[in-house]
């Protein structure tokens, strides 16, 4: 069952919609990720109003929470983002990562095994075998609390870096086998 996006992150505004629509009156665009599947969206603006990057909007099923939202148009592959929103998606991402740490630090407690051979965590980019054994152990001694106890622990240096250049990664190659975080 499909899940739905109740907020996203404004990652471009087009006042004047996108260049390429050949539609004589073109309706204010926003380009926008979701913040719990990271589902990119093509967002109808509401007249007057002028959302800035980095924006949090509600885009969830109640009309009339919706205050800068007129309607979702559609939902976009990365690849139809505009250079502005590719440039500010990893800060976005980051910025998503960062707001829901207990979810992510969740992760590096929880991760299991793909296969024998493949762990869960080795798809992090960066997070390599040796890595993996130490978070493995480390875990097993006691939970982590937060990216900070992760660093501490593992010496892994960026552990919020490596969810977010994974989710930016699922995003760029929607084909790859596995996906961790974004939605398919």
């Amino acid at each position: 069952m499909e899940k739905f996006e109740e907020y996203a992150y404004i990652l471009d505004f087009l006042p004047q919609g996108r260049y390429d629509d050949k539609r004589i009156k073109k309706e204010p665009l926003a380009l926008a990720l979701g913040d719990a599947e990271f589902k990119l969206f093509e967002l109808i603006i509401k007249p007057n109003i002028t959302p800035s990057i980095g924006d949090r909007v509600y885009i969830g099923k109640e009309i009339d929470k919706r205050k800068e939202i007129h309607q979702i148009k559609r939902r976009i592959g990365y690849k139809e983002l505009t250079p502005t929103a590719q440039v500010e998606l990893p800060y976005v991402v980051l910025q998503i990562v960062h707001e829901q740490e207990k979810r992510f630090v969740d992760f590096y407690n929880n991760a299991p095994p793909i296969t024998t051979r493949l762990h869960m965590l080795e798809l992090l980019p960066g997070l390599g075998k040796k890595t993996m054994w130490v978070v493995i152990e480390e875990r097993k001694k006691g939970p982590f609390t937060s990216f900070e106890d992760i660093s501490k622990r593992t010496k892994i240096h960026a552990p919020d870096k490596l969810i977010a250049d994974r989710i930016k990664l699922e995003l760029e190659h929607p084909e790859e086998k596995y996906h961790i975080f974004v939605a398919k």
